[in-house]
Formats: structure tokens, sequence, C-alpha cells
């Protein structure tokens, strides 16, 4: 199995940046697309973006379009998530997940999720 840790976040003001990490060890990871979802107490777990093995395909939630980038590094089987121009509504907890992408997006493996970095945006 494939176990990720993410890393990166912090706390920033609205308008800042953070990248965010997904490094992953274990099993082969350059055959796994990747997502980054995030959750705030309370509220769903939202999917974030992935990117598919190769990195030939990415998606997007809308909120995040143009402000987010993820990307991936197959030799150092890490998955980087840069944020910009951050808002407060995008604090929460970001995990990286390894799973599928098919035609109807992005699928998660249950079992494959990283413990999680905070961002906390301030106003």
């Amino acid at each position: 199995q494939v176990q990720l840790v993410e890393s990166g976040g912090g706390l920033v003001q609205a308008g800042g940046s953070l990248k965010l990490s997904c490094a992953a060890s274990g099993r082969t990871f350059s055959r796994d697309a990747i997502g980054w979802f995030r959750q705030v107490p309370g509220k769903d777990r939202e999917f974030v973006a992935a990117i598919s093995w190769n990195g030939g395909s990415t998606h997007y939630r809308d909120s995040i379009k143009g402000r987010f980038t993820i990307s991936r590094d197959n030799a150092k089987k890490t998955v980087y998530l840069q944020m910009n121009d951050l808002k407060p509504e995008d604090t929460a907890v970001y995990r990286c997940n390894a799973g599928v992408i098919t035609g109807s997006g992005y699928h998660p493996t249950p079992n494959y999720w990283g413990q999680g970095t905070s961002v906390t945006v301030s106003s």
C-alpha cells in the first residue's frame, strides 16, 4: 500500500500563498492519480484538485480555478498544491489521497489518505 504525508500548511494572510506537498512512500506511486481534499470541522469533505499519474490531466473545483495549481514529481514521489491569492474560505485541513480518475472525475481510494495539514487564512 501507499503511505502519504502532507506538509506545507500554516497561517497566512488573505492574498498570500502556500505550497502544500504530499509525499508518498510504499508501493508504486507513479501509477496513482492523486487528489487533494479539504475539510472544515462540522462540514463535509470537499474535493479541491486532482492530477493523473503522468500529470497529463488535472481537475479543479470551480472555486479555486486560477488560484491553485496541482503538479507532481514522480521521481520525488511528491504531489504539490500551489495555492495563491488565498481567501479566508480556503481555511481547512487539507489531505491528499491516492485514487483513480475516470470519465466522471476523481475517485478517492478509501484507505489511502494522509493525516492532513492545516491551512488558516486570516482576513
